[in-house]
């Protein structure tokens, strides 16, 4: 007998780790729900094109920095039942040295991945924990654990994404809940490529390349899967050596 199909919401579906990420667990059996706020029509496609292969998508749109809309969007999706996979991928960056940067740029990136991390997965919780199994993975990045030159406001939003996922982990460990963060180093992609040229990659990274967003994506997927049933707590780093 099957087992029964999981929801799994993935944010920042329209990025290049978060739409690898979106097609592996879809691949996996999962019901996959891609969420975008300003690139809507790449996670359309995205989901069209899953549904095309016989694989259940769907997308959903708003800005997770706004609280009460991200909490009226992520409770519409609740009456189809509970989502138990939550992989919290969305985040941006605005880079400059401390000494130079304004409010604005401080708030960015905490705004997006801790304040939105935050803002998805509470309203999910009480009805994950009702069904007594989840996965709850966070994106986070080898600046949360090492940091970086000009990124004291991204390093700071990765570094407490982990923290925060620590904590989560002992409070839902009893429930059969996992919590774990994956950080990746340089991947490829429009991120890396606007940050990173190739004779900077290989200075920094020990095999000399950039991976690829499929490296993050198989190991999510492993994480929220029955195979990583006594994984949590845990931070999974995808970086060539890095650290």
């Amino acid at each position: 007998m099957n087992a029964p199909v999981k929801r799994a919401l993935v944010t920042g579906g329209s990025g290049d780790i978060g739409a690898a990420i979106a097609k592996r667990l879809a691949e996996a059996g999962h019901a996959v729900i891609l969420h975008a706020n300003r690139h809507l029509q790449q996670v359309d496609t995205l989901a069209q094109q899953l549904m095309d292969q016989g694989r259940p998508a769907s997308t959903i749109q708003f800005d997770l920095r706004d609280p009460d809309e991200t909490c009226e969007r992520v409770e519409s999706l609740l009456a189809d039942g509970p989502i138990q996979i939550i992989v919290n991928n969305a985040g941006i960056h605005e880079d400059g040295v401390m000494a130079g940067m304004d409010h604005a740029q401080w708030q960015a990136p905490i705004s997006v991945i801790l304040n939105g991390f935050f803002h998805v997965t509470q309203p999910l919780l009480l009805p994950m924990i009702r069904t007594r199994w989840g996965r709850i993975v966070n994106i986070s990045s080898v600046a949360g654990i090492l940091g970086n030159r000009g990124q004291t406001n991204y390093a700071a939003a990765k570094a407490g994404l982990i923290g925060a996922s620590k904590s989560l982990a002992l409070e839902l460990a009893s429930r059969q809940i996992t919590v774990n963060v994956v950080a990746p180093g340089i991947i490829s992609g429009g991120m890396a490529a606007s940050v990173f040229d190739e004779q900077a990659i290989k200075q920094l990274v020990p095999m000399q390349r950039a991976g690829k967003p499929e490296d993050v994506a198989d190991l999510v997927e492993f994480l929220c899967s029955e195979r990583a049933d006594y994984i949590t707590n845990q931070v999974f780093s995808v970086n060539g050596g890095m650290i």
